[in-house]
């Protein structure tokens, strides 16, 4: 099956993409952006891995769902495009970075591009969703393969960064080696939990920077 995504993410995931699943879940994919209107565009499915090259990846930050209002969503965990309204998790993402990060200031648009360039896959685990249905792509396969890509990295790549926000994702820390990785985990930083003390305060990103730092890796820009 010829999937559109980075070249080395397609050599280094080019099992999946023959499974049966995938194929399962490709028809599907297909089906649904044919009859409904679907998020992201389709251009921008794979864009976490667009951005984030598999040899410069050092962290992971994991979504659930892609945002599946209008204009929001754009292949990237927690990220909006320039021009559209701040989301409440990312605004709280940006409080904490603000106490955690020295100098860093708070911008006026929610675009992590410039994140996923320096090496941070933004990893939904989920990669597409129906307009306004949240969750309307679970449990299609897309989990399998997010997972899968989990898995690869733990196994295959040293001393990454893993950031499990929220519940959901810190199930996801059975499939990483924490002996060969930092995994952090802490309160998703939707205003429900961050509001309740489970977010703020966490200093994931000063972590973060301080473990690349100490393996000799370039530290991220936040």
């Amino acid at each position: 099956m010829d999937v559109a995504i980075n070249s080395n993410w397609k050599s280094f995931l080019k099992d999946e993409f023959e499974k049966p699943y995938f194929k399962s879940l490709a028809k599907f994919v297909k089906s649904e952006y044919k009859n409904y209107t679907c998020f992201p565009k389709g251009r921008d499915i794979f864009n976490a891995f667009e951005l984030c090259d598999l040899e410069a990846t050092k962290v992971i930050i994991l979504g659930q769902d892609p945002y599946h209002g209008k204009n929001q969503a754009h292949g990237l965990a927690f990220s909006v495009p320039e021009g559209i309204k701040i989301p409440p998790s990312l605004q709280n993402i940006f409080r904490e970075l603000k106490t955690d990060i020295k100098d860093f200031e708070i911008p006026n648009h929610g675009n992590l591009n410039h994140w996923a360039r320096q090496g941070v896959l933004l990893l939904n685990a989920t990669l597409t969703v129906r307009a306004n249905e949240a969750g309307s792509h679970q449990n299609k396969g897309w989990e399998v393969f997010t997972d899968t890509v989990i898995k690869k990295l733990s196994n295959e790549k040293e001393q990454l960064v893993f950031l499990l926000w929220g519940g959901f994702a810190k199930k996801k820390a059975r499939l990483i080696n924490a002996d060969q990785h930092l995994v952090l985990t802490s309160g998703h930083p939707s205003p429900l939990s961050a509001n309740r003390g489970y977010w703020f305060g966490n200093r994931h990103f000063s972590t973060t920077n301080s473990f690349l730092n100490s393996h000799q890796k370039q530290t991220i820009k936040w």
